[in-house]
């Protein structure tokens, strides 16, 4: 039996519909990162698992026991999580002692004695002994929540959800929050932890899930998301790619608003002239070709996609063009240049700017061509 089971979860604000139909198990002692663009249901989905967003619709078992049943004592399962927030929601009025008992005393019955032991020893763990006495407004960033993540684990969790925790930090406070989970990590705590610190992910979590399109668009391990992610969306968000798309649907397409547009693309992110007027012919000479082999046939709706992705990371650019219509190779032609009348010597040089990294396949009724550019 899983530790975490999440079935078919669905929830929604007005129309916007955030997290649709998503599952996921999570295993006693796993450790899982959760990636993804801002607004991608990240924390909506972390809240949902302690029904601080409750859910429209879709079941959630901790530990065996369904918290979004009718008859679920809701109060009962949360003591099995412990929540990690943004901000710290320190009790200001409490110094850290206090903050620190008080859920063990309030709801474990723990005696105070007992309680204030195991707190000086989660104290001692993070380097705050001296902090006992301290007022939350005397406490740095850093501090307050090293002292938050306490307070969770001061009720013995079987698991620990972080919400960003380092998001509201001074950089300068970052490690030192990242160090403590580092530490938790490595006694077998189940934690799940939506972050944006993409190292700290691949270094500490066995899972990674990436969020995209309303839930888990990818997941794997850290080698797989971080190194080969196999999904679009995973590969822009990881590696950082700038994007640029066109679409052709009629022969008498605006080809001046193309090449406006790859003028901006191009200038907006330092990629220079002479890779701009590659970028330009690759779409001037394909779209071309392609409206001669694909769609010969006026009947045919003519769509054609161009997508230009630049990775900031490797300096390189991915040219990709999908088109509808027949099966067709623009690359197939000869590239024999004592034709003088060879009328697709604009393709023959693609191949040559190229270096060959040029790659066509026929899949799904449509004609995909890749082509690859050093900047």
């Amino acid at each position: 039996m899983s530790l975490i089971e999440v079935k078919n979860l669905n929830k929604s604000f007005g129309n916007l519909k955030v997290l649709e139909n998503v599952n996921l198990n999570v295993e006693q002692g796993e450790r899982i990162a959760i990636i993804g663009g801002s607004g991608c249901g990240k924390s909506v989905f972390l809240r949902s698992l302690e029904l601080l967003e409750v859910p429209d619709s879709g079941k959630i078992f901790i530990d065996g026991e369904e918290i979004t049943s009718k008859n679920a004592d809701v109060n009962k399962i949360r003591r099995k999580m412990g929540m990690v927030y943004q901000k710290f929601y320190l009790f200001s009025h409490l110094n850290v002692m206090d903050n620190l008992c008080l859920a063990p005393v309030k709801l474990l019955k723990m005696p105070r004695k007992n309680a204030e032991a195991l707190a000086m020893d989660w104290l001692s763990k993070v380097g705050l002994t001296s902090k006992f006495k301290a007022m939350p407004a005397n406490l740095s960033g850093g501090q307050q929540q090293r002292i938050a993540i306490c307070r969770s684990l001061m009720m013995n969790p079987k698991v620990l959800l972080f919400d960003e925790p380092t998001s509201a930090l001074d950089p300068t406070m970052v490690g030192e929050v990242l160090a403590m989970i580092r530490m938790l990590a490595k006694n077998n705590l189940t934690m799940l932890i939506v972050t944006h610190e993409m190292n700290f992910a691949r270094e500490v979590a066995d899972r990674v899930l990436f969020f995209a399109d309303k839930g888990i668009y990818e997941e794997g391990t850290p080698q797989k998301i971080f190194d080969n992610p196999e999904r679009e969306k995973t590969i822009i968000f990881i590696r950082k790619l700038k994007y640029f798309s066109y679409e052709v649907n009629n022969k008498n397409f605006d080809s001046m608003q193309l090449h406006g547009g790859i003028h901006d693309f191009t200038e907006k992110y330092g990629i220079s002239s002479r890779m701009a007027y590659r970028l330009e012919l690759c779409c001037e000479e394909l779209i071309y070709e392609m409206f001669a082999g694909c769609y010969e046939n006026n009947n045919i709706p003519v769509k054609i996609l161009i997508d230009i992705l630049y990775s900031e990371s490797n300096a390189k650019i991915e040219f990709n063009l999908t088109s509808s219509g027949n099966k067709f190779n623009p690359f197939e032609i000869s590239d024999d240049s004592n034709d003088e009348n060879n009328i697709h010597l604009g393709v023959n040089m693609l191949k040559k700017i190229s270096d060959g990294k040029i790659n066509y396949e026929y899949s799904d009724e449509l004609n995909k061509i890749k082509i690859m550019l050093e900047k």
